[in-house]
């Protein structure tokens, strides 16, 4: 017996999802995660790389995690030992939450292509018939 939902596979339902999720405020990292402002560039980066509706309580506080790596990259001297640690870590993490290319651009065909609408619809903010929420 199959416990979760079914995800929305007509083009159409893909559409109206993705208008939905543009028009939705963003996400924020769950209120037990702590995130210093200094890493909310690379948390909207990570959490804008998959449609809004497929991010779970666990997925955000992975991603989290990453926005921290990200961040703390920046500091680091690219080709150091701890350069190459923190990359990798961001690479396993990126995995984890299915943020990295091969999920975002690559084989997840319906991921891709609701990743790619839900862009599409953010685009559209000048539309006056599309409510689009606080951003």
């Amino acid at each position: 017996m199959k416990l979760t939902p079914k995800r929305t596979s007509s083009t159409c339902e893909i559409a109206l999802q993705a208008h939905q999720n543009a028009a939705s405020a963003p996400i924020e990292p769950p209120e037990y995660v702590a995130l210093p402002e200094a890493c909310k560039p690379f948390w909207k980066a990570v959490v804008t790389s998959r449609p809004r509706d497929t991010w779970t309580d666990s997925d955000l506080v992975l991603a989290a995690n990453l926005a921290r790596v990200n961040f703390a990259i920046q500091g680091m001297e690219v080709g150091s030992d701890e350069h190459a640690k923190l990359t990798r870590l961001a690479m396993a993490l990126a995995r984890s939450v299915a943020v990295h290319p091969t999920a975002t651009v690559g084989r997840a065909a319906d991921m891709v292509n609701a990743a790619t609408a839900e862009r599409e619809a953010r685009a559209e903010q000048d539309d006056d018939l599309i409510p689009m929420g606080l951003q």
